[in-house]
């Protein structure tokens, strides 16, 4: 059951959302699950079994018959968070050991990026539970803006980490001392490397399945992590042959590459928080407009993520002539389109403007005032 369209100036507005109210108490919980749903919406061609689910089963808007992909994709997330947590726990608590015997700063800098890097779950982990909650009549969006907080606490752990390995490396630079338990330095080396592209390959998977940009960055924070590992390696051999250096100078190599993944944690957050999008969205969603019967043109097209999920705001311009049950059956077709077309696309508000008419003054000319620069 959609919304009536809400008349504004010339009557031809369209304000519907996939998660709402019905209008007699009946909740209606319009989630289109792109995984779930049977349809496949990249260049990839889709498997016979999909297809000839897509034609024999038809479509289904009725909340018992629909897969909750918001509550999915959070769960999905939370698995990710949790078995991550305990690899690099593990991996951080045998690099521990060793560092106690041995004495390697290279190794120690590593031991507390990997720590962060395992920590980082806990904001992350609060933001999806945080996700699962309904809008409120303040928090009229819901809680997903809180993965982009999460988000910004991860970054602030990575520089953090950086801090704490560059002022180690500097101090033992200044004042070199012999490492010991060479070999086990090495093993432990390897084990981070193992634990950190393992746990990399999974967040950055499950991260770009639910869209989530701090999953992505985190597991991308992992990875490098994994290549500091081998760094420290560098740092036993070069301790083997008796060059005492080679301990602090691995160790400010670690420090320059965490600052790397600080840099492009730092920009991927930074774009969620400002709604950046992938302009390849914009294109595909005003393509899938431009296709649907009625709609003459595409106005003002936005899209914003709130956490792993994408909203859709659009102008479209149809038949002035026609009435406004049919300019609703238009921006609901629109919206529909979207949803097929865009991936994790949510819910779309869609409002139908007249086409316009030689000589007839812009029905938006009322608002020109409240227009800002």
């Amino acid at each position: 059951m959609h919304r009536k369209g809400t008349a504004v100036s010339d009557g031809h507005a369209h304000e519907h959302e996939h998660e709402h109210q019905g209008h007699h108490g009946h909740t209606q919980d319009h989630h289109h699950d792109h995984d779930h749903h049977g349809h496949a919406h990249t260049h990839t061609p889709a498997p016979l079994r999909h297809r000839l689910t897509h034609l024999l089963k038809p479509h289904s808007h009725e909340t018992a018959d629909k897969l909750d992909s918001a509550l999915e994709s959070s769960a999905r997330g939370m698995r990710a968070l949790w078995v991550s947590l305990a690899v690099l726990g593990v991996t951080a608590l045998a690099q521990a050991v060793v560092v106690i015997a041995s004495g390697s700063v290279a190794l120690l800098g590593d031991t507390v990026h990997n720590t962060a890097d395992a920590l980082t779950a806990v904001p992350l982990g609060i933001a999806f539970v945080l996700g699962r909650r309904a809008a409120t009549r303040r928090f009229t969006y819901g809680y997903g803006r809180a993965e982009d907080l999460a988000g910004i606490v991860i970054v602030l752990t990575i520089a953090a980490s950086a801090a704490f390995a560059a002022w180690t490396a500097f101090d033992r630079l200044l004042d070199p001392r012999p490492v010991e338990q060479i070999p086990a330095v090495a093993v432990a080396a390897l084990v981070g490397f193992a634990g950190n592209e393992w746990v990399a390959r999974y967040r950055i998977r499950v991260g770009r399945a639910i869209g989530s940009a701090a999953l992505v960055a985190d597991g991308l924070h992992a990875r490098t992590d994994g290549f500091t590992s081998l760094a420290v390696l560098l740092s036993a051999g070069g301790a083997a042959l008796g060059w005492q250096l080679a301990d602090p100078i691995v160790g400010l190599a670690i420090t320059a590459a965490i600052t790397l993944v600080l840099r492009d944690a730092a920009r991927e957050v930074f774009r969620r928080v400002m709604d950046a999008v992938d302009p390849a969205l914009v294109d595909r969603a005003e393509r899938a407009l431009r296709e649907v019967e009625g709609v003459r043109e595409v106005g003002e097209l936005r899209l914003r993520w709130i956490g792993h999920r994408l909203r859709a705001e659009v102008a479209v311009v149809v038949d002035g002539e026609v009435t406004v049950r049919q300019a609703h059956a238009i921006a609901v077709d629109a919206e529909h389109a979207l949803l097929h077309a865009v991936p994790r696309l949510t819910a779309a508000l869609v409002h139908a403007d007249p086409a316009p008419v030689p000589g007839e003054a812009d029905p938006h000319l009322a608002l020109a005032h409240h227009a800002t620069a």
